[in-house]
């Protein structure tokens, strides 16, 4: 799903050319701008979550809390092929849809979100997944960072989802000393360029995930180990 990036045999090509940057605001935009080079391709592009349309990807972000993409992926084509529409799983029968979602966990609660998701575009937005942050986080298991993801994938608009390895990547390259996913949120889209915050959000995770691992960071393959200023500390 993800662009491959070999980060065993080789490393960056930036120590020596490039001064390490100052300042906060300085990190950020060659934060950007690497990361852009090494993951390329738009925030759809960068997904890990199979969707065809907004409220797929409505439906597969809200099974992927406490739940890898790999099995988010599993499961969504039975779901997406019984519930189409928002009008066929607000009918849903509860026990159908537990059934369906068992395996993401928390069967039960997402079950409940899910169906009150899909009854609440119904109801107020004419059955259609609504653009604005303030009108995502009204709907069922809608927070923020859902609301942000649906905006930056399905709808190319600014949105800048933090998890876990946003979150800490952010931390260890001192961009900011928040731990509140919001605050983070904040202090991030102050220093990004709107258009920047949702591929950066996903190349963050991807970067998380590949070598800045959260009890053994691979700083030696690291791109950005000239800058980081945790970097070869954690």
């Amino acid at each position: 799903m993800y662009p491959h990036v070999d980060h065993h045999t080789r490393l960056p090509a930036y120590r020596a050319t490039v001064a390490r940057p100052r300042g906060a605001q300085a990190r950020a935009d060659t934060v950007v701008e690497r990361l852009t080079h090494e993951y390329p391709g738009s925030a759809c592009e960068l997904c890990a979550l199979v969707h065809d349309n907004p409220f797929q990807l409505l439906i597969a972000t809200i099974l992927s809390a406490q739940c890898t993409d790999e099995m988010v992926n599993k499961v969504t084509p039975e779901v997406f092929a019984r519930y189409p529409s928002p009008p066929a799983l607000a009918a849903a029968n509860p026990d159908d849809v537990e059934t369906l979602i068992h395996p993401t966990g928390f069967f039960r609660q997402k079950t409940k979100s899910l169906i009150g998701m899909a009854r609440a575009l119904e109801e107020r937005f004419d059955g259609q997944v609504p653009k604005d942050l303030d009108d995502l986080v009204t709907l069922p298991g809608v927070g923020r960072k859902t609301g942000n993801v649906i905006r930056s994938v399905a709808f190319d608009l600014p949105g800048l989802p933090v998890d876990t390895h946003v979150g800490r990547l952010s931390r260890r390259l001192k961009l900011t000393n928040e731990t509140d996913p919001v605050k983070v949120e904040h202090e991030l889209d102050r220093m990004v360029p709107p258009e920047a915050r949702g591929g950066l959000s996903l190349r963050l995770i991807h970067h998380g995930r590949q070598v800045c691992d959260a009890r053994r960071p691979r700083c030696d393959v690291c791109l950005l180990n000239d800058v980081c200023p945790s970097a070869f500390k954690v």
